[in-house]
């Protein structure tokens, strides 16, 4: 007989150091697992649930400790390739073990605790002296214990709270915590004859039983029409849905009565949330001879790397590879992992993948509920979903056999994590994962990151090319729009070049579609006075605040401030105010007046809120009711729309000389992306790229699809400053409410460093260009560390012991501190 671990170690979804040590009753000893659910006490009063990262027998003889409350689940909810991924996270990316904990779970899986209140047991309302209203409120807390809520419902109050001190004070009622689970599964009641009525010639007796109860009968005649017992008695086993019974009109209290008298049997069933598609008819991919050249490559290249770049041009056909590549590994017993960057691509990807494959994979992305993800988290945990499509946070699913991998557009900036921590980056996670599971990785992309094309390069990853756009499509020609130029000849319409107007009118008349892309939404990017320059700043953080014309207010789009907008300057009181840059917002309005009769659709984060807000959009453009749509990034991102044939870039300098060192490699991927979305079927596709300076070097590369040749330029501009991917950066952020104390902090923390680590290794501490944000000061220090010849763990363990050295300093007790990895 195995000897019982009496110990467990837990990991709490708190920002603390380790796990936590608790003692485990001996009823749950022989159910308790690694990646069991558990319920515990955490300090005087607060409960959590828990993930058992492992069992023990060992303890410290300084304390007893605390035994845990409650084992929630009959099997671990979390595997061990998944708590071996977690504690990689929390080592790599700098942050603490219970914030990866937090994020890789649905919240639904984590209990809360909620405040209850309860009589206590030695006291009889009827024999203490209360009023009425506390009486009746006793006499309950009786038979029930009652949530504050349910106590406030009870009392007609918003805030029971008085009342229910001096009860408390007065010894009648506990106030207590009590643990819930706030995962439900759906329910859904059916209804059926009963059994006895199927009986030969018990149904008909019945019906005429219920001549006199025409509503009666018209329930089980409704019923009747829906299931044929008569024709197929066993029909009647799965009866038919409540709602839908209602649903056709008949008298709710006659089902009531029906149901009541047992001529009718209710019950409830569990059914999934998910959203279901029954796969009507087989769609088979045939790949063309280059595709399929380039699948055979990628199994080649699998033999002597983990990981293989897929550098396909954009329309070059790269999903068709990946559909195939996805069903050898399912036929073989494995599981598969396809990671997108935003949920919009998720939303046209996923309508040809059930063409497919139906209903059998999962979807996995924050625009789903609670309890979806949940139900998703759980198909993925029993194998009954083999293969999932999901954006960043699917690489926490509990996977327990991954075959493949892949990350599609894996050069985009939405594959990291910002706020809160981890502040992980999915591409790179996906590949540490891949070797817990001994699987492979496939990276695609027209337009890989530095990074990623210089490993190819040094042969850590295969290379595998893709230089043609599939079946008869061509490259889209690019022309250069020159905004000064036209400018000074006044042929601007608003913000629209005349090559840009000419160019959508032929589109339309020849019904096709348009997209117009600019990286910035809202209507202006900020407003200011012509008499006194004022410009309205964010009071919480060092911005401006944007314009948004469709609700009329001024927003900033860091902490979600906003105030209605004015006709009168604030400082002056003068009516000269003006409109100073554009987004999304003024585009459409000017589109709309350029082009009236032409049906105009935004897509940015304002018109994409809904939960179904993508899905309606790029449905409704896909069958051709949306002629021109205008949008941020989104529309950049591998959407496949047959009739586009013209795609415009606006605000083109901005992105290429915003003051950062990837700013040209952002812009490049962008302008190739987006350029992307023109021409994909057998029509020549142009785009217009609105600059102020068409003869800038990135424009020429961009003009000629020239990605190497980009590369080269760009990779020695790297080296020379000495930037990824020749070095890895570790940013270092001070926060705090008083801009004294945040600089303080930050100048004690780089003195450090450089007595340790030198000081060409340190960039700052600096201000950020934006040094305020939600009320707290931010300072900032860069690392650049070499590649080789350094071990990377041990500065990390160091920088985290400054943090705790400087963190028992009285003046720095109260500092944020945020460690980013591998900043993008």
């Amino acid at each position: 007989m195995s000897e019982v671990n009496p110990y467990c170690e837990i990991i709490l979804p708190l920002p603390l150091d380790g796990t936590f040590t608790y003692r485990i009753p001996k009823k749950f000893q022989n159910i308790i697992f690694p990646g069991s659910r558990v319920v515990i006490s955490f300090g005087k009063k607060k409960i959590y649930t828990g993930i058992v990262l492992s069992t023990h027998s060992n303890t410290s003889t300084d304390y007893q400790p605390k035994e845990l409350l409650d084992v929630l689940d009959d099997h671990a909810i979390a595997n061990e390739h998944q708590l071996k991924f977690f504690q990689w996270m929390a080592r790599y990316y700098m942050c603490y073990l219970g914030e990866v904990s937090n994020a890789a779970l649905p919240a639904a899986l984590k209990l809360s605790s909620e405040s209850f209140v309860g009589l206590n047991p030695e006291i009889n309302p009827d024999d203490i002296d209360v009023n009425d209203r506390e009486w009746e409120l006793l006499r309950t807390l009786r038979t029930n214990d009652l949530t504050m809520k349910d106590v406030g419902d009870f009392l007609g109050l918003k805030q029971p709270q008085r009342i229910l001190k001096q009860l408390s004070e007065k010894g009648y009622i506990d106030l207590f915590e009590k643990v819930k689970d706030k995962y439900q599964p759906k329910k859904v009641k059916r209804v059926r004859i009963a059994d006895a009525y199927l009986e030969e010639g018990m149904l008909e007796e019945l019906l005429n039983e219920l001549e006199a109860k025409s509503k009666q009968q018209e329930v089980l005649l409704s019923y009747l029409r829906d299931v044929p017992v008569l024709d197929n008695s066993a029909a009647n086993e799965r009866g038919v849905l409540k709602s839908k019974l209602l649903a056709e009109d008949v008298s709710p209290s006659s089902l009531k009565t029906l149901i009541k008298n047992e001529v009718l049997k209710e019950w409830e069933e569990i059914v999934s949330r998910l959203p279901s598609e029954q796969l009507t008819t087989h769609v088979e991919i045939k790949l063309s001879q280059i595709q399929e050249s380039c699948r055979r490559e990628i199994i080649e290249s699998f033999k002597d790397h983990s990981t293989v770049l897929l550098h396909g041009v954009t329309g070059s056909g790269k999903t068709e590879i990946y559909i195939e590549l996805i069903k050898e590994q399912i036929a073989a017993g494995n599981q598969v992992l396809y990671l997108l960057p935003e949920i919009a691509l998720t939303t046209q990807i996923i309508a040809r993948l059930h063409r497919i494959f139906g209903d059998s994979f999962g979807v996995y992305h924050s625009r789903y509920s609670d309890n979806e993800r949940v139900e998703v988290w759980q198909k993925v945990l029993s194998n009954d979903y083999q293969f999932v499509v999901g954006v960043r946070s699917a690489v926490f699913l509990p996977f327990s056999n991954l075959g493949l991998i892949i990350v599609d557009e894996e050069h985009e900036p939405s594959y990291k994590q910002f706020e809160p921590a981890p502040r992980y980056h999915a591409r790179d996670s996906a590949i540490y994962l891949s070797t817990i599971h001994d699987s492979h990785v496939l990276l695609g992309t027209a337009t890989p990151a530095l990074e990623t094309y210089q490993n190819a390069l040094d042969n850590k990853y295969g290379l595998v090319e893709l230089n043609s756009r599939y079946g008869e499509a061509y490259h889209p020609t690019m022309e250069f729009a020159n905004v000064n130029r036209e400018r000074k000849q006044r042929k601007l319409k608003g913000n629209f070049t005349s090559i840009l107007v000419d160019e959508i009118e032929q589109a339309l008349e020849k019904k096709e579609q348009v997209i117009l892309f600019q990286n910035r939404r809202g209507y202006a990017s900020y407003i200011t006075c012509d008499n006194c320059s004022t410009i309205p700043k964010c009071p919480n953080c060092a911005v401006s605040l944007t314009y948004h014309q469709f609700n009329n207010k001024l927003v900033c789009h860091y902490c979600g401030y906003n105030q209605s907008m004015y006709s009168d300057c604030l400082h002056c009181g003068s009516k000269e105010l003006r409109n100073v840059g554009f987004g999304t917002e003024e585009l459409e309005e000017e589109i709309k007046i350029l082009f009236p009769q032409a049906i105009v659709q935004r897509m940015d984060l304002d018109t994409t809120r809904s939960k179904y807000g993508y899905q309606r959009i790029i449905k409704e453009f896909e069958e051709g009711n949306i002629d021109i749509l205008v949008g941020t990034q989104m529309v950049s991102k591998g959407l496949d729309f047959d009739r586009v044939n013209l795609v415009g870039i606006f605000d083109t300098d901005r992105m290429i000389h915003f003051p950062d060192f990837r700013s040209h490699e952002r812009a490049y991927h962008l302008i190739t992306q987006v350029s992307g979305r023109a021409g994909r079927k057998s029509k020549n596709g142009k785009v217009i790229v609105q600059t102020n300076d068409p003869d800038q070097d990135l424009l020429q590369k961009a003009r000629n699809d020239n990605y190497k040749s980009f590369f080269q330029w760009e990779i020695m501009e790297r080296e020379h400053f000495y930037y990824p991917p020749f070095t890895r950066l570790i940013n270092i952020t001070f926060k705090h409410r008083e801009k004294g104390i945040s600089f303080q902090a930050a100048n004690y923390f780089a003195a450090d460093i450089r007595k340790n680590l030198g000081n060409q290794r340190m960039i700052g501490p600096v201000e950020p260009i934006i040094g305020k944000i939600r009320n707290m000061y931010l300072h900032e220090i860069t690392l650049k560390i070499e590649k080789q010849g350094i071990n990377l763990p041990a500065v990390k363990e160091y920088l985290k012991s400054v943090e705790q050295m400087m963190k028992q300093m009285p003046a720095f007790k109260s500092i944020g501190l945020v460690f980013d990895v591998d900043p993008i």
